[in-house]
């Protein structure tokens, strides 16, 4: 792609800012209805990072559209439930998903490293190798009424760059810098008080029945597991995403990030967790058999009123941070993404375009974020429980949830949101 003339802005150019699942997935997404996209990443190298995330049968279905049916089949698990137990491993409610409650299309458990290198090859390969920048980091824009000038740093060389484009979308993850040009006055990340102790291990004990397994005790400690990768052809074995989630500290404002690849310590989680007793696994075995921890804070933000302005807009964590619980918030990034390129694709004005993408989905992605919070607190503290009080508050909070994320008759009947002229 040719640098643009500041003085003549592209007829269709998007400047994504962040090659994470929201940020490919809309470069896929605007190139299917002919929107030229560049996408400028601030790290040097793109590496297979990270640990478990669910996709959800709506962003399942929004992938299939993009013709990414059998790559996804081929890096993921199917989740059919997620099961809430005690310590010990007793039902306390189990929730049907994907195909199992109804939906056209499954939910699938995958890498977030894997899922992340199989949309940057396919950007490349279908947009081509210069789709995607590494080492540029957006810093800063300006907008004038027929463009926004989009203010870089190459890594590389250390120098600045400018570029002019239709529209910029920031998709730069939780810690968001032009979020925060944006929202100057947004405050530091809402933490609920839970470290989070994640990690991965290659292993063959599993919950049963390919579910989601998330089990809580008294102190409201929580533990998760489920598969997300197929059988690994020469040991039968596969890889087990787990989560331990142990209340440290008081809730409140953050004080600092909240840095998703931080190294964690065994040491430091296996106390948590010395009683606890399962009939599938060997639990301080399990833990001890990840390659890498990860700890951070379990932490999210207030909905905004408004993401963007004019030409600008944001997309997946830049936007709508959300705890992990109901395992959504991949999910809603591919759901941005497909519903900004489907606006940029009939509206012809940007910043029309734009304005009627975050309307479509301020509402949707608010009621997850306020969804996962009392998901969050309903699980930790009932799943230890015994009796119907603690099976009713369960079914609850997740049918909550799955009226936030959308029921399956919902998503089953909805229009596509690819175009007709471009399907």
């Amino acid at each position: 792609m040719t640098a643009p003339d500041p003085a003549r802005p592209p007829c269709a150019d998007v400047v994504i800012a962040g090659a994470g699942i929201g940020g490919l997935t809309a470069a896929l997404s605007l190139h299917a209805v002919g929107i030229r996209p560049l996408v400028l990443e601030s790290s040097r190298r793109i590496s297979p990072l990270g640990v478990g995330i669910n996709l959800q049968p709506a962003a399942v279905r929004e992938l299939h559209e993009l013709g990414l049916a059998d790559e996804l089949a081929a890096i993921g698990g199917q989740v059919v439930a997620h099961v809430f137990t005690d310590r010990y491993g007793t039902v306390r409610y189990s929730d049907p998903r994907g195909t199992a409650a109804g939906y056209r299309w499954p939910q699938y458990a995958v890498h977030r490293g894997d899922l992340q290198m199989m949309l940057l090859r396919t950007v490349r390969e279908r947009i081509g190798p210069e789709a995607v920048r590494t080492g540029v980091r957006v810093e800063d824009f300006t907008q004038t009424p027929d463009a926004v000038h989009v203010h870089a740093f190459d890594r590389t060389t250390d120098r600045y760059e400018h570029r002019t484009a239709r529209v910029l979308v920031a998709a730069d993850g939780i810690h968001s810098r032009l979020r925060a040009r944006l929202h100057p006055a947004q405050g530091p990340l809402r933490w609920n008080g839970v470290t989070m102790w994640r990690g991965v291990t290659e292993t063959d004990a599993f919950p049963r029945d390919n579910a989601l397994f998330l089990a809580s005790d008294e102190r409201n400690a929580q533990f998760v597991a489920y598969r997300i990768s197929p059988a690994t052809p020469a040991r039968g074995r596969r890889l087990l995403n787990w989560i331990c989630a142990v209340p440290t500290g008081t809730p409140g404002p953050l004080a600092g990030d909240a840095h998703r690849n931080r190294p964690g310590r065994l040491a430091d989680v296996l106390p948590h967790y010395a009683d606890w007793r399962f009939d599938w696994t060997d639990l301080p075995a399990l833990l001890a058999g990840a390659e890498r921890i990860l700890a951070y804070p379990m932490v999210d933000r207030d909905p905004l009123p408004a993401w963007g302005e004019g030409r600008v807009t944001l997309l997946g964590d830049a936007a709508h941070p959300a705890y992990p619980s109901g395992a959504n918030g991949g999910s809603q990034a591919v759901l941005d993404a497909r519903v900004l390129a489907h606006r940029l694709a009939t509206e012809p004005d940007p910043v029309r375009a734009l304005a009627a993408y975050e309307d479509e989905r301020k509402a949707p992605t608010a009621a997850v974020v306020l969804a996962n919070r009392e998901l969050d607190r309903v699980a930790r503290a009932r799943s230890a429980a015994g009796g119907p009080d603690a099976r009713r508050d369960l079914e609850r909070a997740a049918a909550a949830h799955r009226r936030a994320a959308g029921e399956a008759a919902a998503l089953n009947s909805r229009p596509s949101y690819t175009p007709r002229a471009v399907s």
